[in-house]
């Protein structure tokens, strides 16, 4: 009876006892522990009498802890202390809490982004905002700040992604320049408020979500310093020259020699190429369209083009971002190669905000091939389609692009654009070099195909036709490229390639709006894993069988030059069956990635989706080294809490 009061009065007073631990052992890293207490939503805590004797079991045993290796998962380094013996009562009091309340719900309660993890609503802990902290940023951003409702809303939902999160920024704040970054994050450091860098939000693994609020830094306005106005306001012969200004202003430095350019991290890649062409060179990576220099470096991209020239990590020569502590570190020298320290430069690729914000980057550039030929080739299946893929590999053949799709896909570019194209599994290539090399290398490629059931096999290499498809593919919708061009052209010449050209730059620019066409108002799981290229041919066959054999709409695009696949999985958002269908057959494909000793993601990071796998392909003692890394560079755990790092990882 006594024990049931005592119990009744800690229950009653749990809110008091967690805000009291978030100022001693949980200061910072307190996501975890949020995800275990009852929201507003859940039902009500109601003790089990049947639970007394094991209650009283583990607070005896509790009380006698004596432990020299007291490991808290994601508490903050300032609070460890090498050595402490023992949890202070209170703190055992309440993991004792904590343990009656998911054992007494059936420990359905999971932490977002653990092992064995199925919840995508992104949970954590939210406290308000000091005063003092927004005072301090609107002296620092003036204009450049806001606490609206929808635009902190719109801040907080990624665009492409089905993630979400409890929670949405507290502000948004543009910042006009790296000096502007540096006072920003040092305030947020000094009050430990989460920051969470903003791009272009093209991301679909919740890399922009905010579950525990905090400032959210959209660095899209780091590429225009002098010029801001409504965009709809200004005249149409002024259009031009205001673009213009906008690229001049993100371009930082070209070094036309060099190959390389110094740029801002708001530029987006097709702005950059839009600069270059002039100058015969351009920046090689093509991820989705809007997506920004800066998000492309904090996620590791890559695209269509990485089979050819690698992926962000090949294509950077260095990078200055500013620490957790306000401080600004550039990453290496301008030089081609160094072996001058640890590369400072790969550690923050890939790190998805988690260690810094990115305020420059210089990239290394391309020449514009001379010649190009675009060929394409359908098959009865898919497996023979990978088989060919991987055998023009093997060829030693130099090939782009080497894109792969299956017949769902070309189905739903025929919905989407009113196309009649043959609904097979097809392969897309493309092929640089001289006029007689890329020749060449189609007739090689035309070949194997042919060993391998392919048939309609074509090509176009004709210059100008596609240097005005590409161009038009950006400021037409797709189903009037046709049109576009046949005008622009002499349909003769090209209407025996027009629709494979098309279906290319459809495909491109617009696979995932034409899976949408298919099932107007569903949300997309897109799985994006990585094989070996010897196994990419039994990966993606094995998938697409559980994929077919699904009553989900399914569609699979693959860079198959370098063994990276994609499913675009449509679910209905408001079915639950559905959604755990869709994380289902997204688990089955992660996990014979990994199988295969592939990867669970290739090319669109680890956000909050993909933490649960990284012990599974990484180990855990990767993980825990990671985690040094990230409370070394960020010991108030402010930057981008809850990302790429599983919260169940110790050290």
């Amino acid at each position: 009876m006594a024990f049931s009061i005592w119990l009744s009065r800690l229950r009653s007073s749990s809110k008091s006892i967690f805000t009291t631990l978030r100022t001693s052992n949980f200061t910072t890293h307190n996501t975890n522990i949020s995800t275990l207490l009852p929201s507003k939503t859940e039902k009500p805590f109601f003790f089990s009498t049947s639970l007394l004797p094991l209650a009283l079991a583990v607070s005896a045993g509790s009380l006698a802890i004596q432990s020299q290796t007291t490991s808290l998962c994601d508490s903050s380094p300032h609070d460890s202390r090498s050595h402490s013996l023992s949890l202070s009562l209170f703190n055992r009091i309440y993991l004792l809490y904590l343990f009656i309340y998911c054992f007494d719900c059936g420990f359905r309660v999971v932490s977002i982004g653990g092992k064995g993890s199925t919840e995508y609503v992104v949970k954590g802990s939210h406290k308000e905002v000091p005063q003092e902290l927004v005072d301090e940023l609107n002296a620092i951003s003036k204009d450049n700040m806001t606490m609206d409702y929808d635009e902190r809303y719109f801040h907080g939902k990624p665009q492409h992604s089905f993630h979400k999160a409890v929670n949405i920024p507290d502000i948004v704040v543009f910042p006009r320049s790296e000096e502007e970054v540096s006072k920003i994050v040092k305030c947020c450091d000094k009050h430990k408020v989460p920051i969470v860098p903003y791009g272009g939000a093209t991301s679909i693994e919740g890399h922009t979500l905010s579950p525990n609020g905090g400032v959210c830094i959209d660095m899209s306005v780091m590429k225009v310093k002098f010029l801001q106005t409504n965009e709809a306001c200004i005249p149409l012969v002024l259009w031009s020259f205001w673009k213009a200004l906008q690229l001049w202003q993100s371009v930082k430095a070209l070094h036309v020699e060099d190959m390389d350019v110094v740029v801002e991290p708001g530029i987006g890649w097709m702005e950059l190429n839009e600069y270059l062409e002039p100058y015969g060179l351009f920046f090689p990576l093509d991820p989705g369209p809007g997506a920004t220099i800066g998000g492309m470096c904090a996620t590791r991209c890559s695209g269509s083009l990485a089979v050819r020239y690698g992926t962000m990590r090949d294509n950077v020569i260095n990078l200055k971002v500013v620490l957790p502590n306000g401080d600004v570190v550039k990453t290496a020298s301008r030089a081609r190669k160094s072996a001058a320290g640890y590369d400072l430069t790969r550690l923050i690729i890939g790190s998805e905000g988690t260690l810094g914000v990115i305020t420059e980057v210089t990239l290394r550039l391309q020449k514009i091939p001379q010649h190009s030929v675009v060929a394409m080739c359908n098959f009865p299946t898919i497996k023979d389609a990978a088989d060919v893929a991987i055998a023009s590999m093997l060829s030693g053949i130099q090939v782009s692009r080497v894109e792969l799709l299956d017949e769902v896909q070309v189905r739903a570019v025929n919905i989407a654009n009113g196309k009649n194209l043959p609904e097979f599994p097809t392969l897309m290539f493309e092929f640089i070099g001289t006029e007689a090399y890329s020749r060449e290398q189609t007739l090689i490629v035309q070949k194997i195909a042919s060993e391998h059931n392919g048939s309609d096999f074509v090509f176009a290499e004709d210059p100008e036709a596609k240097k005005e498809l590409w161009k038009v593919s950006g400021q037409y919708s797709s189903s009037q490229l046709c049109d576009a061009i046949l005008k622009k052209f002499n349909a003769n010449q090209v209407a025996g390639h027009i629709q494979h050209v098309v279906s290319w730059i459809v495909i491109r620019k617009e696979a995932l709006w034409a899976c949408f066409a298919m099932k107007p108002g569903f949300e997309a799981m897109t799985s994006d894993v990585c094989v070996p290229l010897s196994h990419l041919a039994e990966l993606i066959s094995k998938s697409k069988q559980e994929l077919d054999a699904s009553s989900l709409v399914c569609t699979v695009i693959a860079h198959a030059g370098d063994g990276n696949f994609h499913t675009v999985i449509l679910f209905d958002p408001s079915d639950e069956e559905q959604r755990q269908e869709a994380e289902r057959l997204n688990h089955f494909m992660v996990h014979a990635a990994l199988s295969m000793e592939g990867s669970c993601t290739g090319e669109h990071g680890v956000g909050t989706g993909k933490m649960k796998y990284l012990e599974k392909e990484l180990g855990i003692e990767a993980l825990k080294t990671m985690k040094r890394i990230k409370a070394a560079l960020d010991p108030n755990n402010i930057m981008n809490p809850g990302k790429l790092i599983p919260p169940h990882i110790c050290f």
